[in-house]
Parts: C-alpha cells; sequence; structure tokens
C-alpha cells in the first residue's frame, strides 16, 4: 500500500482521533504505538484545534466526545472518515500479526458492531478512568502526534 507525507514530513496515511483524557483511548494509542513498525499511525487529541477543524470538514461537531474518529487515507485524495466500530475494525486491520485477526468482526452487522461499541463508551470512564488533561506522550513518539506539531489539518483530502 502506498503511503502518503503528511505535513509534517513523516509517512502516513491513518490518522487516529480520540478523547485525550479518556483512560482506556489513551491505552489504545499505547497498544497502536507498540505494533506500529510500518509507521502508519499518527495521532491527534478530539480536545485540540487541529481536530476540531479537521472534524469541521466534515461538519462534525469535535465536542462530541462518545467515538474515536480514524480518518483513513490522511492527507490523500481519497481521504474518509470513520468512526465508532469502523474506527476501530479499520485499525485493527493495520495491525501486523495475532492482532489483525480480530478484523473478523467485519462478519458482524454494523448495527450490532456499533451497539457494543456504544456500551464500551458510555461505560468507558467509570471502567478505565478519567484524566483531569490530556496526557503528553513520550518524546519519542511526540511527532505522530499531529497535535502538537501542526495546528491545521492537510488540506489534500478530497473533501
Amino acid at each position: 500500500m502506498k503511503l502518503v507525507e503528511n505535513l509534517v514530513g513523516v509517512r502516513s496515511n491513518t490518522l487516529v482521533l480520540y478523547d485525550g483524557v479518556c483512560g482506556l483511548c489513551n491505552g489504545l494509542n499505547q497498544f497502536l504505538l507498540k505494533r506500529d513498525p510500518h509507521d502508519y499511525f499518527r495521532f491527534a487529541s478530539l480536545q485540540s484545534r487541529f481536530a476540531a477543524s479537521l472534524l469541521d470538514r466534515y461538519e462534525i461537531d469535535a465536542v462530541d466526545l462518545d467515538t474515536v474518529y480514524v480518518v483513513a487515507d490522511y492527507g490523500q485524495p481519497g481521504e474518509r472518515l470513520l468512526a465508532r466500530s469502523d474506527a476501530i475494525l479499520h485499525v485493527l486491520n493495520r495491525l501486523d500479526g495475532i492482532w489483525g485477526l480480530l478484523r473478523v468482526g467485519r462478519a458482524l452487522p454494523p448495527s450490532l458492531r456499533d451497539a457494543l461499541y456504544d456500551v464500551v463508551a458510555r461505560n468507558r470512564y467509570r471502567i478505565f478512568g478519567k484524566y483531569d488533561v490530556c496526557l503528553m506522550p513520550e518524546g519519542k513518539y511526540r511527532r505522530k502526534f499531529l497535535d502538537l506539531v501542526t495546528t491545521q489539518p492537510s488540506r489534500n483530502s478530497g473533501r
């Protein structure tokens, strides 16, 4: 799969927009960072101006923190926004090894997948905790967090 140069000069095409104060979301980020040998993933907190500007192009209010969003093919003409279970399954599809097997979740009807996603989303703060502020990534991963290195998303999208 061909990768694209993004704004900060690094190769990427999957952008994860996450709730920066959510323990589960931050855990997902750590999980992905440790399993990203191909350098596919970039991240931005939904609480950032970067995410708000990007989601505005899709007519979505970044204040809605009830879902993780994935911008597939970020910065390319075919860029598309995925939410809820579609976002999670897209990310799993990018992983090597046994984790990629979880993409069999696509066999479930989207309504059932999203219902399961919604149960987790409603209870995530209670089960996984909530931080007072967005966590800062380790220095070695900082360049992967686009909201920390730029304030405006790529304009090269198909939108």
